[in-house]
């Protein structure tokens, strides 16, 4: 170190001088300090109220700094049956201190379930059913509603739901999804071209697709006789692949994609044909090259495409979101 670089950061010392130094600095301010729990004098001078524990918070931050309980949702607190404690409804659902649930499960059966509901608090969201028209409504809760085959918010008789499948979110007005790692993942009807990203799912009809970047070919070595090899006639850069997926997500068949190349994918028609699936539409999905990225399409299907949530993935009213054998469709939010 220069004599420049030692006038610029201090004064160099040896051993750990600074660092005694400044541990007897601290121990002298705890020492003279009056207040002993600095923490919650700072909380002192805030405005707000925890409704869990009623010590001072934040209000501007979501939970309480104490406690943990959640501050910027309205809700009434009541006693949890089993220990006593003080929980949030509508924001609650478990007990803080015993685990025991607190929150109301709503069980959704096709043969008993109610028309469709008007009311107007919190956000909405229909069952369809086979034909595409609602048979129930659900209220979500504000907090957040747990969808599954368990013990869920909204629980369904459905053997391809995991026990605790999705969470439905609000979030400054806006819904949100999220797959809590179930099995068969969730999915999103697209309404719109979506660009797809290196494993990304598809479902068109009943055959789930799985989208991968595969990159530009690299130059091909030369042969040391200078004999030239023979081998398929190829487009001159396969830069992504489809692959058809068991049911065990091993690969069945694959099909490669091009740059400036559209695909077409149905039953009756395209270039990815599937005439097995009895609910894919003659002419169902089309992938499309613009540039370096690659877009699908609905191209009109009765069943629509859709796509796999991965982490959180906003939905608007009008959105349709399969979950398990169940389509939600959300009505307002």
């Amino acid at each position: 170190m220069t004599a420049s670089a030692a006038r610029t950061r201090g004064q160099m010392t040896t051993g750990n001088a600074p660092v005694a130094a400044a541990l007897m600095g601290a121990a002298t301010s705890a020492t003279q300090s009056t207040d002993p729990r600095p923490i919650d004098a700072g909380f002192g001078g805030l405005t707000g109220i925890c409704p869990r524990c009623e010590r001072s918070v934040d209000p501007r931050l979501p939970y309480c700094g104490h406690c943990g309980a959640r501050i910027d949702a309205a809700g009434d607190m009541e006693s949890c049956e089993a220990c006593g404690s003080l929980y949030q409804v509508g924001v609650d659902f478990f007990c803080a201190r015993c685990g025991n649930r607190v929150g109301t499960p709503v069980f959704v059966d096709r043969a008993t379930a109610a028309p469709p509901s008007r009311r107007a608090s919190g956000p909405r969201i229909s069952v369809l059913d086979d034909e595409g028209q609602p048979y129930t409504s659900i209220t979500l809760d504000r907090a957040g509603s747990v969808v599954g085959r368990g013990d869920a918010d909204i629980r369904f008789d459905d053997v391809y739901l995991s026990p605790l499948h999705a969470r439905f979110e609000l979030r400054d007005g806006e819904l949100w999804v999220r797959d809590l790692g179930s099995r068969n993942g969730t999915w999103c009807y697209l309404d719109q071209p979506t660009r797809l990203t290196d494993g990304d799912v598809i479902l068109v009809g009943s055959q789930v697709l799985r989208f991968r970047r595969l990159g530009y070919p690299g130059p091909h070595p030369r042969d040391s006789d200078a004999t030239r090899r023979m081998g398929s006639m190829v487009p001159s850069a396969d830069v992504a692949v489809l692959e058809q997926l068991r049911a065990d997500a091993s690969v069945r068949d694959t099909f490669h994609l091009s740059p400036a190349r559209t695909v077409l994918i149905g039953r009756e028609s395209g270039d990815w044909i599937f005439p097995y699936d009895p609910t894919m539409s003659g002419r169902h999905a089309e992938i499309r090259s613009e540039d370096a990225e690659f877009f699908v399409h609905d191209a009109g299907s009765r069943n629509g495409v859709a796509l796999a949530v991965h982490g959180d993935r906003l939905v608007m009213p009008g959105n349709r979101i399969l979950i398990g054998d169940q389509i939600l469709r959300v009505e307002s939010v």
